[in-house]
């Protein structure tokens, strides 16, 4: 479990192919302290589990599944990544709960300047709309972020410069992918409706 605040933004050093999917590794600065192989870490969004660590570098094994549904397999070494490690008991809840399991990508289709502030616009995969909500929780490539207006398939969010220096947001562009994971009370609540008798 994260809360989608996002710590450091890490450097991804290289993304090779194996057998059954591809290895990422990622410098990730001093989260590396007293992490462990197996310990959870949030990247990008997406809950990973660390395979092995040399120093402050660590590598993820990642599925062919976890790369044809999020946008990992689109980064290339040089690339920044968001990342989080897993909350622990007393750890402070300023974001909303975030589970790391990625929902699908969505495609960023404005990204601009607006006075002191950024406006980040994304279209959601279709039949995603109905989770998105103005004023509601949305994880955006694990940064957790408040819906501002909501327009069909697309919505926006305001991001403030603290967010833009201390993510990877700085390193996106019209066009590309981010992920996605849509509020987890939303879709409970949505399966439990589905469920009740008529």
């Amino acid at each position: 479990m994260f809360t989608g605040i996002v710590e450091h933004a890490g450097i991804v050093i290289n993304l090779t192919a194996t057998p059954t999917g591809c290895r990422l590794t990622v410098d990730v600065g001093p989260l590396a302290d007293g992490l462990q192989p197996g310990d959870s870490l949030a990247t990008n969004g997406c809950c990973l589990t660390a395979a092995s660590i040399n120093g402050t570098r660590i590598t993820f094994d990642l599925l062919e599944e976890t790369r044809r549904a999020t946008n990992l397999g689109d980064l290339a070494p040089g690339h920044r990544v968001n990342l989080e490690r897993s909350v622990t008991p007393s750890t402070r809840l300023g974001g909303h709960f975030v589970t790391g399991h990625i929902d699908g990508t969505g495609t960023i289709t404005r990204w601009e300047p607006d006075g002191t502030d950024h406006i980040l616009e994304i279209e959601v995969p279709p039949g995603s709309e109905r989770y998105v909500v103005p004023k509601g929780c949305i994880a955006i490539d694990g940064i957790s972020l408040t819906v501002g207006r909501v327009e069909g398939p697309r919505f926006n969010v305001w991001i403030i410069p603290h967010t833009l220096a201390v993510t990877a947001l700085a390193q996106r562009q019209v066009g590309h992918r981010v992920n996605l994971e849509f509020d987890l009370l939303a879709k409970y609540a949505e399966k439990l409706l589905a469920s009740r008798p008529a």
